[in-house]
């Protein structure tokens, strides 16, 4: 997909203001194949950028002012640089009002932005969050002319989702937006920083990415996304004291990254369920990351797919996430011929699965997978969708 055929915010932006934008970003959504909750555990994830994303078409303002609507959300915003952005509203201008403050706490800035946001899917599992996040700090920096590395660049987004918004998500989403490249897995260590881009080999399988939403949206800040990272933590430090470990946390608190796996063997069984659960969830997937990544190098599509799908199982029976909706769309993909693998996208409450698909049964793909979804969700037949897709790369400062 040619993601410029798709400016409908420019066209917005000239029809509202009578001259074209100063410029037109882009941050592409992403998926995470394997990985799944273990980024705010500073754990080893995957990810890739797809070619969808949200676009800003701008212009940097001579005074303070921000203003910014949606093409997709009702509510805009229009206001002056000040310590009113730290008035939270609950709906999308607050990933706005927080990438404002964090610009205005971490460089100053004192010129605004006026502009037209517009998201090319449905939120619910893309990232999309840090997608507008990455896009409104970018706007900014030009607009004050600062020079933001990715790293930096990376920070300030994910400080706006965990201080402002409220999200305590790890660094997964703004990563895999600025770090991928078209044709690779990005291959990231959340603790170290350590990060490799494995290239598809020209042998490996072909392939193509679906992006299946589900038809339900919600937000994480009200969803048990936190409940289950505090879930982590909480196993974390009673592994510790139960080893007698005297270790420094690695984020400011206790994470699981910090206690070995033959510690959780070890003492475990102590662990009420739902932490025993969590910490199970934590130690196989970053064993499925690693396979994974060996896989994907060696181009085994298929084993690659396989992890998928066990990594799906595991957030389901282990870290017990996934709406009804969801889970019901995962098992519909597990017996779907054509879909390689797949699990959930995202924080797995709400919004989208993903999968890897052989190309050459996407009609029939599509087809089984929305008649049997919709056979048992009629209700939802006007929101479901699928959409093919391709690795893209990340944002290029």
């Amino acid at each position: 997909m040619d993601i410029t055929n798709t400016r409908k915010c420019e066209t917005a932006f000239r029809n509202d203001r009578g001259h074209s934008p100063q410029e037109v970003l882009f941050c592409p959504y992403r998926i995470a194949p394997l990985g799944a909750h273990v980024d705010h555990q500073m754990g080893k994830v995957t990810g890739m950028a797809i070619d969808q994303g949200s676009l800003l078409a701008y212009e940097a303002g001579t005074d303070g002012t921000i203003e910014l609507r949606s093409l997709n959300y009702r509510y805009h915003i229009k206001e002056e640089l000040s310590t009113s952005f730290l008035h939270k509203t609950g709906n999308w201008t607050d990933y706005v009002r927080g990438a404002v403050m964090v610009m205005m706490r971490r460089y100053g800035i004192r010129h605004g932005i006026s502009g037209i946001l517009e998201g090319t899917l449905p939120a619910g599992g893309l990232s999309s969050s840090a997608s507008v996040t990455v896009c409104v700090i970018r706007a900014l920096a030009k607009a004050n002319e600062i020079a933001m590395s990715e790293g930096e660049l990376i920070s300030a987004a994910l400080e706006t989702e965990n201080e402002f918004v409220g999200v305590k998500c790890g660094k997964l989403d703004p990563s895999c937006e600025v770090y991928s490249r078209k044709g690779h897995l990005l291959y990231l260590d959340c603790l170290t920083d350590e990060r490799r881009l494995i290239r598809q080999p020209e042998a490996s399988r072909p392939f193509r990415i679906a992006v299946l939403f589900s038809g339900v949206s919600d937000s994480l800040v009200r969803s048990d996304y936190n409940r289950r990272r505090e879930e982590c933590a909480r196993a974390a430090q009673l592994l510790s004291d139960y080893a007698g470990l005297d270790r420094v946390a690695s984020a400011g608190q206790r994470s699981l990254r910090d206690v070995p796996e033959d510690v959780f063997l070890a003492y475990g069984e102590r662990l009420e369920a739902p932490l025993r659960k969590r910490a199970e969830h934590y130690y196989s997937e970053i064993r499925r990351v690693e396979r994974g990544a060996e896989a994907w190098g060696k181009g085994d599509i298929a084993s690659f797919g396989r992890l998928m799908f066990e990594s799906g199982k595991s957030s389901i029976e282990h870290y017990e996430c996934g709406s009804e909706q969801l889970i019901a769309l995962y098992r519909i993909m597990t017996e779907t011929d054509g879909i390689l693998g797949g699990r959930f996208s995202g924080a797995g409450f709400r919004g989208y699965c993903l999968a890897l698909t052989d190309p050459d049964r996407t009609e029939e793909i599509e087809a089984h997978v929305r008649e049997a979804y919709l056979k048992r969700f009629p209700d939802l037949k006007d929101r479901f969708l699928i959409r093919f897709c391709t690795s893209a790369d990340g944002v290029i400062l």
